[in-house]
């Protein structure tokens, strides 16, 4: 799904990715093809500068809200050599909508947590939107706690509309204490 204010910039890529194809199958004139790919380049960063300088609150909105926007989960799998998912908050349940474990990228071990947003309606729903319930904080102040314990650094991915705001939850709570 292309955004409006992206369009010129899909087109230019569209363009170097065909011009990238060609000058693969057509070798007889590569240098030439090699200067208008190095040429559109330039042209693309530039575009890319002045269109996202000049976003309007909507535009920003609608980035927020693309349904191809990476999850939590995308950045694990690009950014973690490896991840050991936590579960609960040992009081009442597991919440979907926040994930969290030991993580390593690179050498470095890191305690990760991070809200999870689904990519279409079946898993948004079983994910809650995102939104945390009151387990899902105490999920994440419990692998706060145990990442001070191991001496970890944490890094969060907060990427939510908020807590659920609903009352069944509240009284669940209470009726649990």
């Amino acid at each position: 799904m292309t955004l409006a204010f992206e369009k010129e910039i899909v087109e230019l890529e569209a363009r170097i990715n065909d011009l990238t194809r060609r000058s693969v199958s057509e070798n007889a004139d590569r240098h030439r093809f090699d200067s208008e790919i190095k040429r559109l380049h330039k042209k693309l960063e530039t575009l890319k500068r002045r269109v996202y300088a000049s976003l309007t609150p909507w535009d920003i909105v609608q980035i927020a809200r693309h349904p191809e926007r990476p999850t939590i989960r995308d950045y694990i799998k690009g950014l973690c050599d490896e991840f050991i998912e936590l579960h609960g908050d040992r009081a009442f349940s597991d919440d979907k909508a926040i994930i969290g474990g030991f993580a390593t990228i690179e050498e470095h071990r890191i305690m990760l947590i991070g809200h999870q947003k689904g990519k279409g309606v079946e898993e948004n729903v079983k994910v809650n939107f995102g939104m945390a319930h009151p387990e899902g904080y105490r999920k994440a102040l419990r692998l706060m706690k145990l990442a001070v314990k191991y001496r970890l650094p944490v890094v969060s991915f907060i990427d939510t509309p908020g807590a659920y705001p609903g009352e069944e939850l509240k009284r669940a709570d209470r009726q649990k204490q």
